[in-house]
């Protein structure tokens, strides 16, 4: 069973990108929560920015949104949970080489 990555309003969407790739690259699936709507545009933001990542690794990911119910101090919430998991793998096209140094 893989943790569930939780995203506030205030996550960083690169840093819940980062740990989405870390996720999907080793189990092939995650799960994102969020609560509100400022929770819910970070985490969109984050699966966005994850699969930008995960390209390089020759990794396409695709997602799909579904409503829990989730207990919060003892109160129940309804959150968002995205289901993300590897939808095809392909070669990446290597990064370009640097120019070489100028001579002169």
């Amino acid at each position: 069973m893989v943790d569930t990555i939780k995203v506030s309003a205030k996550s960083r969407s690169t840093a819940v990108a980062g740990a989405i790739a870390g996720v999907i690259r080793e189990h092939k699936h995650a799960e994102v929560q969020a609560i509100g709507a400022g929770a819910v545009n970070q985490a969109v933001k984050a699966i966005a920015i994850a699969r930008g990542y995960l390209e390089r690794d020759g990794l396409d990911i695709a997602c799909v949104p579904v409503f829990v119910e989730v207990d919060v101090s003892g109160e129940e919430r309804t959150a968002v949970k995205f289901l993300v998991e590897v939808s095809r793998t392909f070669t990446p096209i290597p990064a370009a080489a640097p120019p070489p140094p100028a001579q002169g």
